[in-house]
């Protein structure tokens, strides 16, 4: 989810994840509003909720075929 206009907070969860995922694929994540998604995450097959407490450290996975 992308930050919400005028929010100044700092995001360092997002290099986190770019390090988890960088072995297995080379695309760039996007970003999307934050209402956009909530409503994306409607439609989610599974919601999984961790622990982790960082701002804007939502993530929608998609699957696919390999």
């Amino acid at each position: 989810m992308e930050k919400v206009p005028g929010d100044a907070v700092k995001t360092p969860i997002w290099d986190e994840y770019r390090k988890i995922i960088k072995p297995y694929t080379d695309e760039e994540h996007e970003f999307i509003e934050r209402f956009a998604f909530y409503e994306r995450a409607k439609n989610a097959y599974a919601v999984v909720m961790t622990g982790e407490s960082a701002l804007y450290a939502n993530v929608i996975l998609k699957k696919g075929v390999v």
